[in-house]
């Protein structure tokens, strides 16, 4: 440290460049002192710890994790919640992910909804303002083995009024029993031209399930498999889905009857979509999140630290 004599004078020219808010020319001149020497003296003053600086992102961001999850996989953006004791991981999830998405639409554009928690989180922060004209579309069908606060039908429907916007409806379950019968739905013409428009969207949401929690248990109970089907389904190894589609650990589509019963956009289609974010929150879907990077469907991941540390600690990267 300095000598007291010099300690005085550097917590003088702190107080009132920092404190009073003066310039550093009328510290000089409050001082009688050079310009020169203020700037000096306010540099000493942070290096002796007289002066500390911190700094409160309103945002709650951890860029530093977001930086290396945009680069180990590959992704064009990201948005990580910091969390810190006593937080909600899914709100503030969804609270970023609403940032986001008001920084990213443009006037026009459709915006494609799946389903899911991180979703409904996300659209329930979206301040209810109005004015955008954008079209909502679904990305997958009703689903009632689900709570239908969390349907994409809910979520399309509510996203569409908070933005101001419209939004189509797809008239057909995301389930059904057969292929047989999903087929049939496929063909109507009010089924395939909204999921052609889905596919046509600009910018899709979607939320990431993990193989035995929450929706994605939900989804396997609800296609009614028979004992051999539920056998090749698990055989084929499912880590998570989007959309209902199930992939594994590799990213690879998962493909059978459970697909075959699926009323909704492919992986595929959500591939050629310009912009896909993916939303989810905890440690607990980092299977499930891991195995939809390697899909190479997500440009976007939007997500809480503590998933993102469990992604970052797996080994690898997308290829």
């Amino acid at each position: 440290m300095p000598p007291p004599r010099d300690q005085q004078a550097l917590v003088a020219a702190a107080r009132l460049y920092y404190e009073e808010g003066r310039s550093q020319h009328e510290v000089a001149k409050a001082l009688d002192i050079s310009r020169s020497s203020v700037s000096r003296m306010l540099t000493a003053a942070r290096e002796h710890g007289i002066v500390r600086i911190e700094i409160n992102d309103p945002t709650g961001r951890d860029m530093d994790l977001e930086a290396e999850l945009a680069e180990r996989f590959g992704l064009r953006d990201c948005r990580v919640a910091e969390i810190h004791s006593g937080d909600r991981p899914l709100q503030r999830v969804g609270d970023l992910g609403a940032r986001w998405l008001l920084d990213t639409i443009q006037p026009g554009q459709r915006i494609g909804v799946s389903w899911g928690t991180g979703l409904q989180a996300l659209v329930q922060s979206i301040p209810d303002e109005g004015g955008l004209d954008v079209e909502v579309l679904p990305l997958v069908g009703g689903l009632s083995a689900v709570d239908t606060a969390i349907s994409g039908e809910e979520l399309v429907r509510d996203l569409a009024g908070r933005l101001g916007g419209r939004y189509q409806r797809l008239h057909a379950p995301a389930l059904l029993t057969s292929k047989e019968g999903r087929d049939v739905l496929l063909a109507e013409p009010s089924v395939q031209a909204t999921l052609d428009a889905a596919r046509r969207v600009q910018v899709a949401l979607a939320g990431i399930g993990r193989v035995g929690r929450g929706s994605s248990a939900s989804l396997v109970t609800a296609m009614n498999l028979s004992e051999q089907e539920r056998a090749g389904l698990d055989a084929a190894g499912p880590v998570g889905d989007v959309c209902a589609r199930f992939f594994d650990a590799a990213g690879k589509a998962v493909t059978g009857p459970a697909d075959d019963r699926v009323l909704a956009v492919s992986l595929a289609d959500l591939a050629a979509i310009p912009t896909v974010a993916g939303v989810a929150a905890g440690p607990e879907k980092a299977d499930g999140v891991l195995g939809a990077l390697h899909t190479t469907v997500l440009d976007v991941l939007i997500c809480d630290s503590s998933l993102a540390r469990a992604l970052l600690s797996e080994r690898g990267a997308v290829a």
